[in-house]
């Protein structure tokens, strides 16, 4: 019985032992588009609406994959496009 006792004891020290956490804190970013944030492309501008809104970018990635996703990146922000229009922008960290 002792010996029982014993062992249940150890396992439950264990077993709490394991179940301690550690909490992690990111950082936080001004991403919004807003006027607090980087202003950013919208899903479903055209490619058009956004060249005329935010100019030419840095740099145009050809099209990859079916369906084709290109990219376009700007100093602030990347943009992705599905054919000619936006589905995501972000801004690198």
């Amino acid at each position: 019985m002792k010996k029982l006792l014993l062992i249940l004891s150890i396992t439950l020290l264990c077993g709490s032992a394991s179940s301690w956490a550690q909490i992690l804190t990111v950082p936080s970013y001004a991403v919004s588009n807003s006027s607090e944030g980087i202003l950013r492309p919208t899903r479903g501008m055209s490619k058009s609406a956004v060249e005329q809104k935010f100019g030419t970018p840095d740099q145009k990635s050809a099209a990859i994959g079916d369906p084709p996703i290109s990219k376009w990146t700007y100093s602030d922000f990347i943009v992705y496009f599905e054919y000619n229009h936006v589905i995501h922008s972000v801004i690198p960290r």
